[in-house]
């Protein structure tokens, strides 16, 4: 039987439906506002594995072409391999959704939302975390939502709930805001040097909207809900637990308060390792051997989170809101563009900048429409970095990372019009222990800095953690922390990632892994971000603090400037001859944009300005007086004719080749040369009349001969390419 249920949001009414399509599913929702549809289905496997210590979760948000009237562009006319939009939408999706599985459940669970239909002008990305929450919820799949999602830009100043593509590029503030009616558990977004209070701001309006789509899906699981399935609760426990409790944790808590990330790992290894040796005949059995391993990780979790909240001391010895050393090196790479070595703590990141040309350029080939973006960073996460092996590729996570600081950092990339480069950072992680995202964001400010990108103003990152004896509500102890380390990571109660300048916040992202934060605590997360963030930005400015005055010599050289609209075609020529024959000429290469700006791209300075004056003669009218470098093009009894543009000749008689009476022209010119010419006159014909530069007295006597400069005897005159001369005696002879 089919279920709605209807929400009117800015005069359009959202829908969820249930019943009607994909009724095979362990749960269905079709999603539908204004012209965006979405189908989430989610489905369960058959059998349950008991005592697994993760949430066997898959999120494969995808977008059919056809829902935006599209076919897909290259050689295989079907949509293949995801997109990197799609990962993160199914990242935005996953983050939110997953701490609300139960553990004890013991099944894969797929969720697949499909994009069906969309207008191109509201977003399906935040109805695809609608729709993949309803759908969850009113299946037989246990879960503790529901969930919902809601996009928050600052647009003319004011804060827009679920904005259309034109809003959010026309945005000072772009979150992604995820949270139950309880509270928020993710957050995600870039901005323009945003205050901390109006991040505040953004999220509570979130909030409101979050409660009322949490609401809207209670009414359609009232409608169609199904009762949910059992949990595969284990009936195994830990044989002599309080015996392995009792002598493991005092040593546990040496173990884990050791200096560095290696050392607490092999020291706690050994614990484990000695106290499995002296239970080996009861670790013989697999689950009892898993049920060890979580008693190991739950002594950590205690040890870790009761010495912060009682003694102010974290594993590394550290104050809450102390941070790590810092070290920033430029140039160490000799022949890259803009080389950086960003090092805090037991984290680095190489990173890397190169500068290309606009045939570079990113080419997005998405529902919303094709687009181009001249700022690339890519992530790399090595299996090396965290000392493991493991299989190299770029994974969600890497997208995932390496999109949150490109975001961060995105705002204050010059415009194109600004730094006419394509820009691409990559981020190689030579060591983890600790927000490696961050540390690319400071490295990419450091390496595009020595590239000689005119950053608008340095940006650095920073990632916060929370300990609390509660869920986060008033009342409770919590302690924020500054620069977390991995294992404050996994065992703490939020992940919460700061980017940005002196001036405000660039990039944003938070999971919470409790219920949801208080007011207070967020305050204190933004305040002290703030301080550490300003802390890394003094230490990354003693290295470098604006941009090398040149970029490298190995760097393509472009020079840019605007003709006439109407001279545009003259430079691309019939079939674009003209401008294949510029390219070709001087090794460069050439694009025009239809508001007449040329951009050339050379390997070389001389290269890109030789060029440079090419195009600005052919976009500009001959001038009377100018001298030219001209190549002869043919060579007549009278005199040569001479380009001295591309398309546009003149003669120079003989009489203008020399100071002396010569016999033929082919004494002084042969077809083919340079020469260096004066242009005279343009007579009323438009022909051109030039002089052979070598031919000008200094003291501007005329040259040997005739005078008047003309085609023929005691005449004046011109040519111009592609006009035939009619006067008597200066016709060339038919061949």
């Amino acid at each position: 039987m089919i279920q709605k249920v209807t929400l009117q949001i800015a005069g359009k009414d959202l829908v969820l439906e249930t019943g009607r399509i994909a009724k095979q599913a362990n749960g269905s929702v079709f999603a539908q506002y204004a012209g965006s549809a979405v189908i989430a289905t989610v489905c369960a496997s058959s059998e349950s594995v008991e005592g697994l210590d993760y949430v066997p979760l898959t999120v494969d948000y995808n977008e059919k072409y056809y829902a935006a009237g599209k076919i897909p562009g290259g050689f295989i006319k079907r949509e293949s391999r995801p997109k990197d939009k799609e990962i993160l939408v199914s990242r935005l999706i996953d983050r939110p959704m997953r701490p609300l599985f139960e553990k004890s459940f013991g099944r894969e669970i797929q969720l697949i939302p499909t994009t069906l239909s969309t207008d191109q002008v509201n977003p399906p990305d935040m109805l695809a975390i609608i729709a993949a929450s309803a759908a969850v919820h009113i299946s037989d799949i246990p879960f503790n939502g529901p969930i919902a999602g809601v996009r928050v830009c600052q647009v003319n100043g004011e804060l827009v709930v679920n904005p259309t593509y034109e809003q959010i590029e026309n945005s000072t503030l772009e979150i992604v805001v995820a949270g139950t009616k309880d509270g928020i558990t993710m957050v995600e977004g870039g901005a323009q040097e945003v205050s901390e209070d109006l991040m505040i701001e953004a999220l509570e309006k979130a909030r409101s909207m979050i409660v009322e789509f949490c609401a809207l899906q209670e009414k359609l699981r009232e409608l169609a809900g199904k009762p949910k399935l059992s949990l595969a609760v284990s009936s195994y426990v830990l044989e002599n637990s309080d015996a392995i409790r009792s002598a493991a944790y005092p040593k546990l808590e040496a173990a884990c308060f050791l200096a560095t990330k290696q050392e607490r790992h092999d020291a706690i290894k050994a614990v484990q390792s000695e106290l499995a040796a002296q239970h080996c005949v009861q670790l013989e059995d697999e689950n009892q051997k898993k049920f060890f391993n979580a008693l190991f990780e739950e002594m950590q979790y205690e040890i870790l989170r009761s010495s912060i909240l009682n003694n102010g001391r974290r594993v590394d010895g550290r104050g809450t809101e102390d941070i790590r050393n810092i070290t920033c090196e430029v140039g160490i790479l000799a022949r890259t563009h803009g080389s950086a070595l960003f090092t805090r703590g037991e984290t680095q990141a190489l990173v890397v900048t190169t500068l290309g040309t606009v045939f570079d350029e990113q080419v997005y080939d998405d529902i919303e429409g094709d687009k181009r973006e001249n700022f690339m960073l890519h992530y790399n996460f090595p299996p090396y970095s965290v000392g493991e092996v493991g299989r190299m590729g770029t994974g969600r996570r890497e997208i995932g990372h390496g999109n949150l600081a490109r975001r961060s950092l995105d705002a204050m990339v010059p415009s194109k019009e600004d730094f006419p480069y394509t820009v691409r950072v990559v981020s190689e992680i030579m060591e983890s222990n600790g927000s490696s995202s961050m540390a690319s964001v400071c490295g990419g400010t450091l390496s595009m800095l020595h590239a000689g990108v005119p950053m608008k103003k340095p940006v650095a990152g920073i990632a916060m953690g929370l300990i609390t004896d509660g869920k986060g509500g008033p009342g409770d102890r919590y302690a924020v922390l500054s620069d977390i380390l991995g294992e404050e990571d996994h065992l703490g109660d939020m992940d919460f990632k700061v980017a940005g300048t002196q001036d405000g916040i660039t990039g944003f992202q938070m999971d919470i892994k409790i219920a949801g934060v208080s007011p207070e605590i967020m305050r204190k997360a933004l305040d002290q971000a703030k301080r550490g963030r300003l802390h890394i930005l003094s230490i990354m400015n003693q290295t470098i603090s604006r941009p090398a005055d040149h970029i490298s010599e190995y760097a393509p050289k472009i020079v840019t400037l605007r003709i006439d609209i109407d001279k545009i075609g003259a430079l691309i020529g019939p079939g674009g001859k003209n401008i294949k024959a510029l390219c070709e000429q001087y090794s460069v290469k050439i694009n025009t944009e239809d508001d007449g700006t040329v951009t050339i791209f050379g390997k070389n300075t001389k290269d890109a300005e030789d060029a440079k004056i090419a195009v600005m003669g052919i976009a500009s009218d001959p001038e009377v007086g100018r001298v030219y470098n001209g190549t002869v093009k043919r060579i007549m009894d009278f005199g040569a004719f001479v380009e001295i543009l591309p398309g546009k000749e003149g003669l120079v008689h003989i009489s203008k080749l020399s100071r002396q009476r010569i016999a033929q022209v082919t004494d002084v010119v042969k077809e083919g040369q340079e020469i260096p010419v004066k242009l005279t006159e343009i007579d009323k014909m438009g022909r051109l009349n030039l002089s052979y530069i070598d031919a000008i007295d200094p003291n501007g006597a005329a040259p040997a001969g005739d005078s008047s400069g003309g085609h023929n005897e005691g005449g004046k005159g011109g040519f111009n390419k592609g006009s035939r001369d009619e006067r008597p005696g200066n016709r060339p002879p038919r061949r």
